[in-house]
């Protein structure tokens, strides 16, 4: 099965850390988002993954390289603009019909959950999309999707809503798609796959929009893109089935301490007083330095409560 990674998004709501690196780079507990998404792959022995660039996109692209598990080959797809989700989608069409169905996650996010099982559901119920969702106690926070009880999507947050839900749960923004699917990608170069193309679709009278609901404890699924998001999975990363990640951190030259993340290559001066925060790898935090509830990076201290 072939995947695509969405890595060219602006990171808009991230800033300042996503001025520095582009979101799939920055660095939790010592691995790049990035790592995470391409290590799961591979673990359900995906061997060819798609990325989209456009911010900071040679950086970006140089990360994933030194990222990518052994045996996997990357292609890369440069937006000179950004193309919006579905518009990245549409640019790599060709190399994701290569395979039937092909996976398409979110670049700014951690996630572990079976994927062989999520194509398998996709597969029963000869759905054209599947959407990963998860009952999750933020929906508030993050908005829902519902789905009837054929598993069929009904509802998307508060933008849409055909009734008939039974349940509900977080997009965790892993979706499959029935080669099939990618020929009714709108013929429009910019657009959101969720507002410009599937929800169109519903609106239309299609069924074969589904979603696969599962628990939190069949689906650990952390986002990264806000600093406060950030700074929580550096410091309450959730527990991988596919990765030991502090082992591999370690290995290249991450440290940890209690609320503590120093990345490779990266010094703390004398009297420096730390908490609940992230030193970026090969930072030099000053003598004397207080700070917390934050990341060091790019030569300054940058608070993440929001």
């Amino acid at each position: 099965m072939r995947a695509m990674i969405l890595a060219a998004g602006l990171g808009t709501r991230l800033r300042p850390l996503s001025l520095l690196r582009p979101k799939p780079a920055l660095p939790v507990r010592g691995l790049p988002v990035i790592a995470y998404s391409l290590a799961l792959l591979r673990r359900h022995g995906v061997r060819e993954v798609g990325i989209n660039l456009h911010h900071k996109g040679d950086f970006l692209r140089e990360v994933a390289l030194r990222a990518a598990p052994k045996g996997m080959t990357l292609t890369f797809s440069e937006e000179p603009e950004p193309l919006g989700t579905g518009g990245g989608i549409r640019k790599l069409a060709a190399f994701l019909s290569g395979s039937d169905p092909c996976l398409v996650l979110a670049g700014d996010m951690i996630l572990d959950v079976d994927l062989d099982a999520l194509v398998a559901h996709h597969r029963k119920r000869e759905h054209l999309v599947t959407l990963l969702l998860r009952r999750d106690s933020r929906g508030a926070t993050f908005g829902t999707i519902g789905v009837d009880d054929a598993g069929r999507v009904r509802r998307i947050s508060d933008r849409f809503d055909l009734g008939d839900e039974r349940q509900a749960g977080v997009y965790a923004h892993a979706t499959i798609l029935a080669a099939e699917a990618l020929d009714t990608l709108p013929d429009a170069r910019v657009f959101g796959h969720l507002d410009d193309w599937i929800m169109p679709r519903l609106a239309r009278g299609s069924g074969d929009v589904g979603g696969m609901l599962l628990s939190e404890a069949d689906c650990a699924w952390e986002p990264v893109g806000t600093p406060r998001e950030y700074l929580e999975a550096n410091l309450h990363p959730p527990k991988l089935t596919f990765l030991d990640a502090d082992a591999e951190a370690e290995r290249m030259g991450t440290r940890f301490a209690e609320g503590l993340v120093v990345g490779a290559g990266a010094s703390l001066g004398r009297g420096v007083r730390l908490e609940r925060a992230v030193v970026w790898d090969g930072e030099r935090v000053p003598d004397g330095f207080e700070g917390a509830d934050g990341v060091f990076a790019g030569g300054e201290f940058h608070v993440c409560t929001e």
